[in-house]
């Protein structure tokens, strides 16, 4: 995977931008849950400062990756759109006492870095928007038995009621 490594803090404070592309091949843990390695995500970060001048960072990340079906599995293609903020602590104990004083389940508080690598926060986010049991809305070729035109049997109760009468 290429690191891509900022000074977070700086980075915050001098209110920069990056963006890019990576391909899902590039992202391992991302790579492990897809069905290939195909695709690529685009992404974004652009740091800043909250209301009270906390060092903030937000990341926007967009893309398509191929994930099994759970009903049928066969593959198909998912779209990640996700956005974070993440407001940095310098420490657990510091990210701890804001993450109380926020009490905002949307924004995110991580311990911040002079190393941080911006790939693993977005192949993180890239894995948080991914769905828990990825399935098709409608999976395809998934016929039922009066489509086919197969008899559909009795049920066994239904024919022991029969005999009972």
């Amino acid at each position: 995977m290429n690191a891509f490594v900022i000074d977070a803090f700086d980075f915050c404070r001098l209110k920069e931008r990056a963006e890019g592309e990576v391909a899902v091949a590039e992202l391992g843990r991302l790579e492990s849950e897809c069905a290939d390695a195909s695709g690529a995500l685009r992404w974004s970060l652009q740091g800043g400062a909250d209301q009270l001048g906390r060092p903030r960072l937000e990341l926007a990340v967009s893309g398509a990756v191929q994930l099994i079906c759970q009903r049928c599995l066969t593959p198909f293609s998912h779209t990640i759109a996700a956005q974070s903020v993440l407001v940095l602590a310098r420490d657990e104990e510091d990210a701890d006492k804001i993450e109380e004083l926020l009490a905002d389940d949307a924004i995110d508080v991580i311990v911040g870095s002079r190393r941080m690598d911006v790939m693993a926060l977005v192949e993180d986010d890239a894995l948080l928007a991914m769905p828990f049991a990825p399935r098709h809305e409608a999976c395809p070729d998934q016929t039922g038995p009066d489509e086919v035109g197969e008899a559909v049997e009795p049920s066994p109760f239904s024919v022991l009621k029969g005999l009972k009468q």
